[in-house]
């Protein structure tokens, strides 16, 4: 899975500190996310695209076996 959470933090100018204490989860979880190694709930994922003024679509992209087709 690929996601755009690292651009969508630096254009808010964030630390992956500050995102960790806003969405109430470790500072291990935004990394793991930003690799694309951790899949978020549907809930963290609804807050990430809430605080990024996005759609859950705008960051992350599902990739081979992920999708339906």
């Amino acid at each position: 899975m690929k996601t755009f959470i690292r651009e969508k933090r630096n254009e808010k100018n964030m630390t992956q500190e500050e995102l960790s204490k806003v969405l109430k989860v470790s500072r291990q979880t935004i990394i793991s996310l930003e690799k694309g190694k951790y899949k978020p709930s549907l809930i963290l994922a609804h807050k990430l695209a809430q605080l990024f003024d996005c759609s859950i679509e705008d960051l992350f992209i599902f990739e081979g076996d992920e999708n339906l087709e």
